[in-house]
């Protein structure tokens, strides 16, 4: 078969996938503390693809998508009026901790609680103490790497929420909730030069319009790789009757 068909055929099924992120980010457009993703590409000219049957598709059959990098541009605020509501203003990141697995994620979404968590005493006997949290089990992380403990007679106080950041935040690893964890090229943890801001949420950074001229574009050109397809496969068909 030659190649205009595996050209074509790559390019559907990568313009599908680019019109994922985009419908990913048109759902999340009202969603506080949602970055938006954005689709690379890279051209198959020196690189091969994994096939839909584990071949190996031929250098030169087009582009694909390599990855969705995250937008980490800040937006605006949302003001709610909550006192453990949070926003930071810049950049940095809210550093959640996850009791039930030890593991730290990070996130740009301020909405939060508290929640009880159970700490052994002196005596041995276990007490309860009020912590901020996100509401799912994960706590926030303070300025000095502490969980941030609340006074439930005292909720209007403001608390020591701590910001943090890395020195590259290109790649990180997106989570559910709109939580990120770094790898090994986003470097060591450090304090982050954001600004703590109470009682707002920060917005999704989704461009609606361009999101929805993306989804159009994306329509288009998976619409040109069918018809493509099909001319292909004419060409072949023809080719085939000649021989007989």
């Amino acid at each position: 078969m030659n190649l205009s068909f595996y050209t074509a055929s790559v390019g559907a099924w990568q313009q599908q996938e680019r019109l994922n992120v985009h419908g990913n980010n048109i759902a999340n457009v009202n969603n506080y503390g949602f970055r938006a993703k954005r689709p690379v590409f890279s051209d198959l000219m020196y690189d091969f693809i994994a096939g839909a049957q584990a071949d190996e598709l031929p250098r030169g059959t087009g582009a694909y998508m390599v990855s969705a990098d995250t937008d980490f541009s800040p937006t605006g605020f949302a003001d709610t009026g909550r006192a453990m509501d949070y926003g930071i203003e810049g950049e940095g990141f809210f550093a959640l901790w996850d009791p039930a697995t030890g593991d730290y994620s990070y996130s740009r979404d301020g909405s939060f609680t508290m929640s009880q968590f159970m700490l052994r005493g002196e005596d041995g006997q276990e007490e309860a103490h009020w912590y901020l949290s996100d509401g799912l089990g994960r706590f926030v992380m303070s300025r000095n790497g502490q969980l941030v403990e609340v006074d439930p007679e005292h909720l209007d106080a403001e608390l020591p929420v701590g910001i943090f950041d890395f020195v590259n935040t290109n790649g990180m690893q997106s989570l559910s909730e709109n939580r990120f964890v770094p790898v090994e090229k986003n470097g060591q943890l450090r304090v982050g030069r954001g600004k703590l801001v109470q009682g707002v949420l920060e917005q999704s950074n989704v461009d609606l319009a361009n999101e929805l001229t993306k989804v159009i574009e994306s329509q288009r050109s998976f619409t040109y790789a069918l018809k493509m397809i099909q001319t292909s496969d004419e060409i072949e068909t023809t080719v085939n009757d000649l021989r007989r």
